[in-house]
């Protein structure tokens, strides 16, 4: 049987993400996202973050010559 969830969590839970980004200036948003960014950098392994870089670099390239 499913537990019934609690109103009172879902009500905090909506006064983050989407809804609290709603009100933040586009400033504050990439600051945010820009902490996110640089934590999940310092989490992967020098051959992941190469990997990650390369597969950026092709997707560039590929929207410089004008396929998707």
């Amino acid at each position: 049987m499913a537990q019934k969830k609690n109103p009172n969590a879902q009500a905090l839970g909506s006064l983050g993400g989407k809804a609290r980004a709603e009100n933040l200036s586009d400033a504050e948003v990439t600051k945010i996202a820009s902490k996110g960014g640089k934590a999940r950098a310092a989490k992967l392994s020098a051959a992941e973050r190469s990997r990650i870089a390369k597969l950026a670099v092709a997707a560039r390239e590929r929207r410089r010559k004008g396929g998707k």
